[in-house]
């Protein structure tokens, strides 16, 4: 999706989609210099860059790490079927765009429920025959995994690629986390690999101050989602898994492209990402 161009205004939305909430996923598009966006939406965006005005790196790390992971599982695994958790709005460089430059054979399942995206992003994701997007809620995985297009087009008997990426971290239902992960995970065959990456607290006197800060403001935004959880809270999302070196760390640690020439911000310790395979 293009990212040109002023963002849009409430009268530009579809009378369906209410723009007095903010949503995950327009919240995101904000934070990465999209148009797909209102200004309740922005009105987080601003809340969040007062407490760390270099907030919209998690984004960006988010981002990064997402491609990072893909191109990684493209290029060193035989896997060429993925099913990604939370889509969002489409942005450059999207799980399939990655995926099917390398392999482009590889089949990917996109699934979100949020209006926005079901308005603007389904068409646009399901650019070719080996993209599709399913309308449903990512914590729930017994519905997801039972659903016929996601059954129709991905074959569970060979290695699949599940991401949670910037997803997890917005679930604040009854239900354990790695509880709602073990679900999906049982459901893998041997050799898949499972993507998670999470707003995190470092526990650290350095870092730990500004989690805490993103994570209020967050809370009490229009958006009134986004835990950051702690490193063994985050583990736990990986049950049973082998996980691939370097383990859980920052996403901007996470095999980076090169060589770092300047310090990490400080915001920058508070996402953390890894993928982890079933044996």
């Amino acid at each position: 999706m293009s990212t040109s161009g002023p963002p849009a205004t409430d009268h530009d939305a579809p009378i369906y989609i209410d723009t007095s909430r903010a949503s995950i996923a327009r919240v995101y598009d904000a934070f990465l210099n999209g148009k797909d966006n209102y200004e309740i939406d922005r009105e987080v965006v601003r809340r969040v860059r007062q407490v760390a005005p270099e907030a919209a790196q998690l984004a960006f790390d988010n981002r990064d790490f997402l491609i990072r992971a893909t191109r990684f599982i493209a290029q060193q695994t035989g896997i060429r079927q993925y099913l990604d958790l939370g889509s969002g709005l489409p942005t450059a460089e999207n799980t399939h765009q990655v995926a099917q430059r390398i392999r482009p054979d590889s089949t990917v399942v996109y699934v979100d429920n949020d209006p926005v995206v079901l308005a603007h992003g389904r068409a646009l994701l399901e650019e070719n025959d080996q993209t599709h997007f399913v309308a449903g809620d990512i914590f729930e995985p017994e519905r997801i995994l039972e659903n016929e297009t996601v059954r129709r087009h991905l074959d569970f008997s060979e290695p699949i690629a599940l991401f949670q990426m910037g997803t997890i971290h917005h679930y604040d239902g009854e239900r354990e986390p790695a509880d709602i992960m073990a679900a999906y995970i049982d459901a893998l065959p041997s050799g898949s690999i499972v993507g998670v990456s999470h707003f995190f607290d470092p526990e650290t006197t350095e870092h730990s101050a500004l989690a805490r800060r993103l994570e209020e403001v967050f809370l009490h935004s229009p958006m009134g989602t986004g835990l950051f959880r702690t490193g063994p809270r985050i583990q736990a999302m990986f049950p049973g898994l082998e996980m691939i070196e370097p383990g859980v760390t920052l996403c901007a640690r996470w095999w980076p492209d090169g060589p770092r020439l300047r310090p990490l911000d400080q915001v920058q310790y508070c996402i953390v990402g890894g993928l982890g395979r079933k044996p």
